[in-house]
C-alpha cells in the first residue's frame, strides 16, 4: 500500500554518523534507562521468516517485556475496526470512479488497469470491485501488486509487523500501539477526494518510474541497508509524483515526533521492543537521530 509503503520517501535529510549501518535492528540506553530498548525498522510487505535474518533480533526481543507498534494490529483486526476501515475505503453512494474522472482520465486508468490486470474498468466484475473505491485505494492496490511481484510467495496474512505482534502474545508480553486505528484511517484515506485523483492520475501516467523505485526499495530493505534506503528517498522526493512538504510533515515527520516524545515513557515503563517502517528511522528527523539528540545511546545490534 502506497501510503504505508512509501511512508518517508522524504529524501536522506543528513546521515547519522556511525548510527546508520546496514542493519535494521537498534539498541536504546542510557538518559537513565533501568534496562535497554530495542527499535527495528520493518518494510510493511517482508514475510514474517525476513525476522530471522536479523542479528540479535530473538535476543532483543526475549530481553524486553512488551511490543509497541506504529499501531495495535490485533487491535486494528477485530471486526469493528475492519468494517470501520473498510468504510473509509469506499466512495460515497451513488459516486464511482469513472464518474470522478474526465473521459481522457479513463482512458489512460483503464490501458493501465489493462496492462497490469488484464482487464478494466468496463468489465462488469472488475467495475463491481473497484469502481467504487477511493482512487486512494485503487493507487495502493496498484502499488501493492508492484511490490508483491518483488517477493516470491508472499503471504499477506503472514507480514513481519504482525508477527512480532504475534510472538508478543504467544510469549504473553504486552503490546501497544503509537496510534489508534482511527488515526491512521485519516492518515491514509483522509486526503479530499480531488486530491486523490490528482495522486492517481499521476501514478497511472508515471507507472514504469514507480515500479523501478519499487524495486530498488525492495533491493535495499531486504540487504538491510538504511544508507541506501535513504538515498532512494532522496530521488524519490525529486520525482515526478513526490509529496508536498505539508504531506511530508503529516505522514512521516510529525508522526516521528509524537512517537519519540511518547518512547521515554513507554520506555521507563517497561523494556520495549518498538516495530515502526524503516523509512522513520532515517534521516536528521529520523527516530533515531532524534533519540539521540534526547541523551539516549543508539546502538546497532550486531549479533
Amino acid at each position: 500500500m502506497k501510503k504505508i509503503i512509501l511512508l518517508g520517501f522524504l529524501g536522506l535529510m543528513g546521515l547519522l554518523g556511525n548510527v546508520l549501518q546496514a542493519q535494521l535492528l537498534y539498541r536504546i540506553s542510557g538518559n537513565g534507562l533501568k534496562m535497554p530498548s530495542y527499535i527495528v525498522g520493518t518494510y510493511h510487505l517482508a514475510p514474517a521468516s525476513f525476522a530471522d535474518s536479523l542479528p540479535g533480533i530473538r535476543t532483543a526481543f526475549d530481553a524486553t517485556e512488551q511490543i509497541c507498534g506504529e499501531v495495535d494490529m490485533i487491535e486494528a483486526l477485530k471486526p469493528e475496526n475492519m468494517a470501520k476501515m473498510q468504510a473509509a475505503q469506499m466512495l460515497p453512494e451513488g459516486t464511482t470512479l469513472s464518474s470522478l474522472l474526465t473521459a481522457e482520465q479513463l482512458d489512460r486508468l483503464n490501458a493501465l488497469l489493462r496492462e497490469v490486470m488484464g482487464t478494466d474498468l468496463t468489465n462488469p466484475a472488475m467495475a463491481e470491485q473497484l469502481d467504487k473505491v477511493t482512487p486512494m485505494v485503487l493507487e495502493t492496490t496498484l502499488t501493492l501488486m508492484i511490490y508483491m511481484r518483488n517477493i516470491e510467495g508472499l503471504n499477506p496474512y503472514d507480514l513481519i509487523d504482525t508477527y512480532f505482534q504475534r510472538e508478543a502474545m504467544k510469549n504473553d508480553k504486552a503490546v501497544i500501539g503509537f496510534e489508534t486505528v482511527e488515526f491512521q484511517m485519516e492518515i491514509l484515506y483522509g486526503a479530499p477526494v480531488e486530491k486523490q485523483v490528482e495522486g492517481l492520475m499521476c501514478f497511472v501516467d508515471h507507472f514504469q518510474e514507480q515500479v523501478e523505485m519499487a524495486d530498488f526499495i525492495t533491493a535495499a530493505y531486504f540487504s538491510q541497508d538504511l544508507e541506501q534506503l535513504g538515498e532512494l528517498n532522496l530521488e524519490e522526493q525529486e520525482g515526478s509524483c513526490a509529496s508536498n512538504p505539508e504531506d511530508n510533515d503529516k505522514l512521516l515527520y510529525d508522526r516521528n515526533v509524537n512517537w519519540v516524545n511518547a518512547m521515554p515513557d513507554i520506555m521507563r515503563d517497561k523494556p520495549t521492543f518498538f516495530v515502526v517502517g524503516a523509512f522513520h528511522l532515517c534521516g536528521e528527523r529520523g527516530v533515531l537521530k532524534m533519540l539521540e539528540d534526547k541523551g539516549y545511546k543508539i546502538e546497532g545490534v550486531k549479533k
